[in-house]
């Protein structure tokens, strides 16, 4: 993978060797390497059943690595005999159903899961001005469009300043002309916030347009 942003420090993500078997004859990622750099997007493209989605749960955490070693912004995260949990991870996803809190408002869930503080209160101020959600913080989710929920999941994701992001197929529930448009929107708001990320498709245009 070429480098597109000149970065003297170590890589924000890096794989060695890392595999993951469920069985002696399934295997859902093997002796895979990898790295990427700060504010760097990477694209996984392939279909169903490759084993995207499985790397991205390695490198959030919700599974362990049968074998190999995986470090996230300069700490080392996974190796036989040593795992951190997900929640010390500094990882922000975005699901492929944005899985938003249906009983919360806008401003609520993008809040969820933050300390109340003052720098809180200005980092919220600060996304949802990136994501242009200021006028939709007291709608439900069930109020928004797609795009809107899309925009409501990335900025939730986000305002705990993560490491890294992680996006499983997010935009293929959505219709071709707001795929387009939304994607766009994206890679915009992901390259102001200088977010390292690894996206998640099977639609090649789309992996064209985001990847560097």
């Amino acid at each position: 993978m070429s480098n597109q942003i000149s970065n003297e420090n170590p890589p924000v993500i890096t794989c060695i060797g890392i595999g993951k078997s469920y069985s002696e004859t399934t295997t859902a990622v093997r002796d895979l390497n990898l790295t990427v750099n700060y504010g760097e997007i990477l694209v996984l493209l392939g279909p169903s059943g490759c084993g995207k989605t499985t790397l991205l749960r390695l490198i959030a955490g919700f599974e362990e690595p049968t074998t190999g070693t995986l470090s996230l912004g300069g700490q080392l995260v996974s190796m036989p005999g040593k795992f951190i949990r997900p929640e010390n991870r500094k990882v922000g996803m975005v699901f492929q159903d944005y899985a938003l809190f249906p009983h919360l408002n806008v401003q609520k869930n993008i809040e969820f899961g933050l300390e109340k503080s003052n720098k809180s209160s200005e980092t919220v101020e600060k996304i949802v001005n990136l994501v242009g959600l200021e006028h939709l913080l007291k709608r439900m989710p069930n109020e928004l469009s797609g795009g809107e929920q899309q925009r409501t999941a990335l900025a939730r994701a986000l305002v705990p300043n993560p490491t890294v992001m992680l996006f499983d197929e997010p935009l293929s529930n959505l219709d071709a002309t707001l795929r387009i448009k939304i994607r766009e929107e994206i890679k915009e708001i992901l390259k102001q916030a200088q977010a390292t990320t690894i996206f998640v498709t099977h639609d090649k245009e789309e992996a064209m347009f985001l990847a560097d």
